[in-house]
């Protein structure tokens, strides 16, 4: 009598010992649980996918994750973007892959992406940005020059307090707009406290 007989009083029933009808059916057994457990996934991941296609010639932006945009994109950061672009398609690969036309800076990267990972670029005129002219000195810098203070405030530090204003720059929107010394302004723009550009009720 075999020891595992002789211990447990029955045979072993390993994989090796089974009939072939029996395996069989644990195969079909194992099929079927996989093949439910298949549907039940896809039925979740269908609720939320939609059906999006794209044309020849249209914008999309292109998605990105976090390590592939400090190897491949040059971007880091917990605030950079998720998404880059947009990019135009040139080619339709498939019915679920696109070629996009990249900037030289991505020449060595693949330029066929599944629909997964773009998303659709819509036109808005507030996107295009008119370059404006600067004067650039010898050196290739130029120099700033504030055109309004929009407000200002006290600083309170442990011993003492220091004034700020925050000045509107030229060739710059209202949101880069900065918080300076306000000594150090008047010091340097001395025309800028006069109550020709001087706004704001309370100063």
């Amino acid at each position: 009598m075999a020891p595992y007989e002789t211990l447990y009083g029955c045979k072993c029933r390993a994989p090796l010992y089974w009939t072939e009808l029996k395996t069989k059916e644990k195969v079909k057994v194992i099929r079927d649980s996989l093949k439910a457990t298949s549907d039940r996934q896809k039925s979740y991941t269908d609720l939320k996918r939609k059906e999006i296609e794209f044309q020849v010639g249209d914008k999309v932006f292109l998605k990105v994750s976090p390590w592939k945009k400090i190897l491949r994109f040059g971007r880091k950061g917990k605030l950079s973007p998720r998404f880059i672009g947009p990019y135009e398609i040139t080619e339709r690969i498939g019915p679920v892959a696109y070629r996009l036309a990249l900037l030289v800076e991505l020449e060595k990267i693949h330029n066929v992406f599944h629909i997964s990972m773009l998303r659709r670029y819509r036109f808005d005129p507030s996107h295009v940005i008119s370059p404006t002219e600067i004067e650039i000195r010898s050196d290739k810098t130029y120099e700033e020059e504030p055109i309004k203070i929009m407000a200002q405030e006290v600083k309170q530090l442990r011993n003492k307090d220091i004034a700020l204003v925050k000045l509107l720059w030229q060739k710059h929107g209202v949101e880069e707009a900065t918080w300076e010394s306000e000594e150090a302004m008047r010091e340097q723009y001395p025309d800028l406290f006069t109550g020709k550009i001087f706004e704001g009720e309370n100063l």
